[in-house]
């Protein structure tokens, strides 16, 4: 694979997505099928590999049969998990980064729907922790991106997506490529949302579903899909020196991309909870428009 180099690092990036459908409650299971489908990616120069959410553990939660007591018996306890550093040894295999989706439960008591992303030699680079989360989970609070040989990587997951704040916080803290584990609907809206979300960012995004990999670019296009129920990866290579830059390179502003051309001084409005918009008198009458509800 020829790889471009921009201020010292590779532009292309090799990406591997897994799509297949996981075993609730049976993470040696989940170990084999990712394993398995890891295995002729070896030598083929990946940059990172990407499974579902909650792939491990086969993400318990979408029936009610489980109880929180069975979703803390299937999840893992930080990174001495057996199945945690089984991961690890994978990552390392590889020579990847993996960004891998299980149950945490480090104290015994709160639950995280948790992303660990490991490194090419199979050391934990960062965790992320879903916000917007099932009854079940204790939510994060932080949206981190993470400095990866290839380029900067940010990770929501699953409803994440659904919050245009949570992407654009990514960017601005300078994400290139996002991560979308997701294991809720993947129908057409969904698409929509994706390849709104990477244009209005300037990024891409790779949602990865049991049932759909698909991958999103700054100018809004799909740049690939899979979709089917047969279990599947798929393998492709995405150019960051694509990545909107941060300064407008045209001389017309007007021409600019959404991302460069923003006036922040206007959105003081967005980090108002919506509770206490229209709180007081000012708030819901600026003299020049509407009086909210």
């Amino acid at each position: 694979m020829t790889m471009v180099k921009d201020g010292g690092r590779r532009r292309r990036v090799r990406v591997a997505m897994v799509k297949a459908l996981p075993v609730e409650a049976d993470r040696e299971a989940n170990l084999g099928i990712l394993e398995r489908l890891a295995r002729p990616l070896i030598g083929k120069n990946l940059d990172i590999l990407v499974t579902p959410e909650c792939f491990l553990d086969g993400y318990m939660v979408k029936t009610k049969k489980w109880s929180r007591d069975d979703l803390k018996a299937n999840a893992e306890p930080g990174e001495k998990g057996k199945y945690v550093q089984a991961l690890a040894r994978l990552a390392s295999h590889l020579q990847s980064y993996l960004a891998a989706g299980f149950s945490e439960c480090l104290d015994g008591q709160n639950l995280r729907n948790a992303v660990y992303l490991f490194d090419r030699r199979g050391e934990v680079r960062g965790k992320y922790y879903k916000i917007h989360v099932n009854r079940f989970y204790s939510r994060g609070s932080n949206l981190p991106v993470f400095d990866c040989d290839f380029g900067c990587v940010g990770i929501v997951i699953c409803a994440d997506r659904r919050w245009p704040e949570n992407v654009r916080v990514l960017r601005l803290k300078g994400a290139e490529l996002v991560l979308v584990p997701s294991y809720g609907m993947h129908h057409e809206h969904n698409r929509i949302w994706m390849q709104t979300r990477a244009y209005e960012n300037g990024l891409f995004l790779c949602f990865t579903h049991p049932l759909q990999s698909l991958i999103t670019g700054p100018s809004g296009r799909v740049e690939a899909i899979l979709e089917s129920n047969v279990e599947d990866v798929l393998l492709h290579d995405i150019d960051l020196s694509q990545i909107v830059p941060r300064k407008t390179r045209k001389k017309n502003i007007s021409d600019s991309h959404p991302i460069q051309n923003r006036y922040p001084e206007l959105y003081g409005e967005l980090v108002k909870p919506w509770s206490r918009i229209g709180a007081s008198g000012k708030d819901r009458d600026d003299g020049n428009g509407c009086r909210r509800p």
